[in-house]
């Protein structure tokens, strides 16, 4: 039986892969409590005892607008995104695992109004993009010395089965709770993308695997662009939610980091998911 190491076990999308990779594999789980990824030498020692034939890594450093604002906080995200998920790589290489690592659509610069490809080059506009594209290339470069991978880029995730009390809320349940409290909320008409639903990209991940996709880049995401402000009134019209929406510019809420105008992930390399619409449906009534 294969052995499965999932790195961030108890975060939104660990959770997921956990659940997912148990019926048919040996998984190990580790999130902060048992492992820092950033800690090397007991890091490699660790893994090299577990000998895992696959090693799934989710943790990541996300707080955008911190690491545009602080030093200290882009160290932190360099760490996290860069440094150590070059680590992991070589780790992978040496013990030759599978090495699966996830990217960000924030890589892109958002001027590309068709959307972007696998192979489209990456162009981040912000520190944090900089970051996770730092990753992705220390996993590319090792490639060519044998490395087996996926990089498997992704963007707005939700789902509701983290069991970390350091998960962050999606922006689904944002809206939910804020939708409790006012009779009209403002959201921005800006930064066309793609949500994804944890369970389904857990799915589509096993399946990479599984059909012996070859290695390389992949876009898994629920198909369906949108913006933060058309997500929201598709999450209140099936929630049956009266909350006014009003839909305003990007300008209405300045934030540090600039964010893709147009970051549509095309996935043209394997099996699409389903629309994002039909797996908000299904969130929603798994939180009844």
């Amino acid at each position: 039986m294969f052995r499965v190491l999932i790195l961030g076990s108890r975060g939104n999308l660990g959770s997921e892969l956990m659940e997912v990779f148990s019926y048919d594999y040996e998984v190990i789980g580790w999130d902060r409590d048992e492992i820092d990824i950033t800690e090397y030498k007991k890091l490699e020692k660790s893994i090299t005892n577990v000998e895992p034939d696959i090693i799934i890594n989710t943790v990541a450093y996300n707080a955008v607008d911190k690491c545009e604002e602080s030093e200290i906080e882009l160290e932190k995200a360099r760490e996290l995104n860069g440094e150590a998920v070059k680590k992991l790589a070589e780790i992978s290489l040496e013990l030759d695992a599978v090495f699966v690592h996830y990217v960000s659509d924030y890589i892109f610069d958002g001027q590309k109004k068709e959307g972007y490809k696998e192979d489209d080059k990456p162009l981040p506009i912000n520190k944090y993009g900089f970051t996770k594209l730092l990753g992705e290339q220390s996993v590319l470069a090792l490639a060519s010395q044998g490395l087996k991978y996926h990089l498997i880029r992704t963007s707005k995730l939700f789902g509701s089965s983290a069991t970390s009390e350091n998960a962050k809320p999606s922006f689904f349940d944002i809206m939910l709770e804020k939708a409790k409290k006012k009779e009209r909320i403002e959201v921005v008409d800006a930064e066309m993308s793609c949500f994804t639903y944890t369970p389904d990209l857990a799915w589509a991940t096993l399946d990479l695997l599984e059909d012996l996709n070859p290695y390389g880049i992949y876009h898994l995401i629920n198909e369906g662009a949108v913006t933060w402000y058309s997500a929201t009134k598709t999450l209140f019209e099936l929630k049956k939610i009266d909350t006014k929406l009003i839909p305003v510019l990007s300008d209405k809420f300045p934030r540090p980091a600039a964010r893709p105008a147009y970051s549509v992930l095309l996935n043209t390399k394997t099996k699409k998911l389903r629309n994002y619409k039909e797996a908000l449906k299904e969130y929603l009534e798994n939180l009844k």
